[in-house]
């Protein structure tokens, strides 16, 4: 690492342009940084002439393509590191690197998780600003809002916010000479000025992705063209400049020529000769407010627009006319023109202008080195983040696909009380419709980190990695000295220099978040055991145990974890006796899962067909008009992955034998999964295919467990059985097989644990069918309120409850 050199990029190599543009120039011109080399990230050289031409015989700046082998080696051995984006997934700060990130405008549209969108849109920017050592804001709105609330910084982040303003808007302060020379500029790129004052229209990119907007040139132009035949354009240029990320769709194109400013000139440089500002939702408008002159609001798709991202402020807010037509434009620009601006828009001008350009003097860029690189405080506004005195919580929820685990993990992360913890959820990358759904129902409070990207480190290491896996011990990636690298570069990768009072695998049957979470730096570390692990391991499926590779490197690290949390006080006493010379019996430990009640209620509650059908005009299957409408039947339900393991085989053997006596009945079975061909043969088999459905995976079962008489489990092993609280919440009498912790979800008199046979599931439902199966009311507040204690003992937490 050379401390001498410093990386430049801005938006991941569209030219030399931003804020990091601004300190390089400051950094050239200040006479204690003669000593620095510079090096360039451009994407296209061809694109930027005049600064590959300026540079060219410089032997202090040099320009590198992005993934580049250069790229990678400038990314990892500048001292200096300065973007006013994001650096790639395969990015980690080493130590004595210096991270500058400036991002790049205040935010008038809604940014990080105040859109709404899935963690993996925001994903890479959390782990971008988690690694560096400044953040740069210019106002306090961006400290509070964007880095504190939108992207959930408050207490994690562990660097400093600069907030001294913005050193790209320091090219606003040219004297007259230095307008004079940006107009020679912009009329040696072929943009006719002659004399005449600039409207600059600088709108905003539109679309549902930065790395694929939408190209809306046509849209532009034809603006463009209508403007001009609506002003006096031999007192008025209008020129366009447009948002880097799709300049190429206009550059393109001959019919641009003459309005369109190249992207290599740089914004807040035009807006230094701009009279008068037209925009949209463009963070252009605040630095703008810098000048003093007029700003007009352009927008047409507001409803749309807002709809979609959403605004921090009204439009009645704006430091400006709002407008939805170019002809309305028109006629603001001309009242300008004719008596200046109107004076009902003066008072939010001169308010907003306090509020958000309060640094801009023209040395924002001064103030931006003195602190970064002279190491400078005194004086200046430099702090950390908000902090609380809530303790911190990681959990890793594992996949977020639909199962008893991502169930339990959702109804953790929304009853832990989050005026106590500061809880994040981490998981891994996932485009799967069902997993994306699941995160959207994480609690607004939890912070969502999405691991984007993979591992770096040498193939060799790797090698060793793998095979370290193949063989069942983990134990090396603590002592291995190389190993222990990889893994706790992984973590920095993934969290920067964030700090945790507790980390949790709740997941707790992967090798990879297994080992990773033990890398956590100074945190109590838990891991779940959500059932017999050992059974778990042992289990075969189709001649093949699928996890006993898996589990066993897992069991290998139980040692180093702190407490290991089966979710049952039986399921404890079978995984320390199982698990015994993995680890000693006083790290196992139990805390029941919680129950999200409100939530199965609501869903219970909804129509059935509603529930059931996509379209109401869908034709219903059998089973829904039986279960939905009035009838004499009997429905028994029962819901899970359709697997060895759930045994539906032996419930719907048993159901076969009941119904020869019962021809009333009728089984509804909820679920999809391997097994799925085998029940349909069984079914056949033993001749019950008009009395039993498999209705196939469905959003909402609870509808169809509301709807149904009774519920019926089979299954071989459950950790702890949700589906049977479930049913209890919903007050279904229940009949369920004798498994281990059978017994800790249905206590003495509520509900029949019958012998795991055939023959004693089918008694089981007959007794139902004679009144014999007892229910008794379930307690939901009573119960989680218990769970979270067993919840914060299990993972040592030492906070008293308030």
């Amino acid at each position: 690492m050379d401390r001498n050199v410093v990386l430049y990029e801005s938006f991941s190599g569209n030219g030399m342009l931003c804020n990091p543009e601004a300190i390089f120039r400051g950094l050239r011109e200040a006479p204690d940084f003669t000593h620095l080399k510079h090096v360039w990230v451009l994407a296209r050289e061809d694109e930027n002439p005049t600064v590959v031409h300026e540079f060219a015989r410089d032997s202090s700046v040099r320009f590198v393509r992005p993934n580049s082998l250069g790229y990678y080696r400038a990314l990892a051995t500048s001292g200096f590191l300065i973007n006013n984006a994001t650096f790639p997934v395969q990015f980690n700060k080493r130590e004595g690197q210096v991270y500058l990130n400036t991002w790049h405008g205040t935010p008038l549209k809604r940014m990080g998780f105040d859109i709404g969108d899935p963690a993996s849109r925001v994903g890479n920017v959390i782990r971008n600003f988690l690694a560096a050592d400044y953040l740069l804001a210019a106002n306090r709105f961006m400290t509070e809002q964007m880095y504190e609330s939108a992207h959930l910084l408050r207490n994690i982040y562990r660097g400093e916010i600069i907030e001294e303003g913005y050193p790209r808007i320091d090219r606003q302060f040219l004297d007259s000479s230095g307008v004079a020379s940006m107009i020679e500029t912009l009329e040696g790129a072929g943009l006719p000025i002659a004399g005449r004052k600039i409207i600059l229209y600088a709108p905003t990119w539109k679309g549902e992705s930065f790395a694929h907007p939408r190209d809306d040139a046509d849209e532009l132009l034809g603006r463009v063209t209508e403007l001009e035949s609506l002003i006096d354009t031999t007192r008025y240029v209008v020129l366009l400049k447009v948002h880097q990320v799709v300049y190429r769709f206009a550059a393109a194109r001959a019919d641009f020529r003459g309005s369109l400013v190249p992207n290599e000139i740089p914004t807040n440089a035009v807006l230094a000769a701009t009279d008068i500002l037209v925009t949209d939702y463009s963070s252009t408008f605040f630095d703008f407010l810098a000048t003093g002159r007029p700003i007009v609001f352009l927008t047409p798709d507001i409803r749309d627009y807002a709809g979609y991202r959403g605004l921090y402020m009204e439009p009645e807010e704006w430091p400006g006319p709002v407008v939805h037509t170019v002809s309305e434009l028109a006629t603001e620009l001309n009242f300008i023109a004719r008596s200046g601006p109107r004076p009902e828009i003066t008072q939010n001008y001169i308010a907003m202008r306090n509020k958000y350009s309060g640094h801009e003097d023209g040395r924002a860029t001064e103030r931006i080195i003195d602190i970064v690189f002279r190491g400078r405080r005194d004086g200046y506004t430099v702090a950390p983040v908000a902090r609380d005195e809530r303790q911190s919580v990681l959990v890793h929820v594992g996949s977020m696909k639909p199962n008893g685990i991502t169930t339990s993990a959702l109804n953790l992360l929304n009853s832990i009380d989050h005026r106590r913890y500061d809880v994040s959820a981490v998981f891994s990358n996932s485009r799967v419709p069902v997993a994306l759904e699941n995160q959207a129902q994480i609690h607004p409070s939890v912070r969502q980190f999405v691991r984007v990207g993979g591992m770096n480190g040498s193939k060799v290491d790797h090698l060793k990695r793998r095979l370290h896996w193949y063989r069942g011990d983990l134990s090396a990636h603590s002592r291995d000295s190389r190993q222990k690298r990889l893994w706790d570069e992984e973590w920095t990768r993934c969290f920067g220099d964030s700090r945790f009072d507790y980390v949790i695998d709740f997941s707790g049957y992967g090798p990879f978040w297994a080992t990773l979470m033990l890398h956590a730096p100074l945190a109590k570390r838990s891991i779940w055991l959500h059932n017999d692990m050992v059974a778990d391991a042992q289990r075969s499926n189709d001649g093949r145990r699928r996890l006993l590779k898996s589990l066993s490197s897992v069991f290998s690290l139980y040692r180093e974890y702190d407490n290991l949390v089966s979710v049952s006080p039986a399921l404890e006493e079978v995984n320390a006796r199982e698990l015994a010379r993995f680890a000693p019996r006083e790290k196992f430990v139990s805390a029941r899962n919680l129950v999200d009640s409100a939530r199965i209620r609501r869903a219970a509650a909804v129509d059935l067909r509603e529930a059931v059908l996509d379209d109401p005009t869908d034709t219903a299957p059998d089973w829904l008009d039986s279960l939905a409408g009035e009838s004499s039947l009997v429905h028994f339900v029962t819901v899970g992955r359709l697997s060895s393991e759930k045994n539906q085989v032996r419930l719907i053997r048993a159901f076969a034998q009941l119904h020869k006596q019962r021809s009333d009945t009728r089984l509804v079975i909820v679920g999809d999964g391997p097994l799925r061909t085998t029940l349909e043969g069984l079914i056949r088999e033993v001749g019950v295919e008009e009395s039993v459905a498999l209705t196939g995976h469905r959003y909402n079962p609870y509808a169809i467990m509301a709807a149904a008489d009774c519920f019926v489990l089979s299954s071989d092993y459950e950790g702890q059985p949700m589906v049977l609280l479930e049913a209890r919440i919903l007050d279904l009498p229940i009949i369920t097989v004798a498994f281990g912790s059978a017994r800790d979800a249905l206590p003495e008199g509520t509900g029949l644990i019958v012998p795991t046979t055939d023959q004693g599931l089918a008694a089981g439902m007959s007794a139902y069918l004679s009144g014999s199966v007892p229910t008794v009311k379930f307690d939901d507040q009573a119960y989680n309120a218990e769970a979270l204690d067993e919840f914060e003992s299990a993972i040592g937490a030492t906070l008293t409850r308030r």
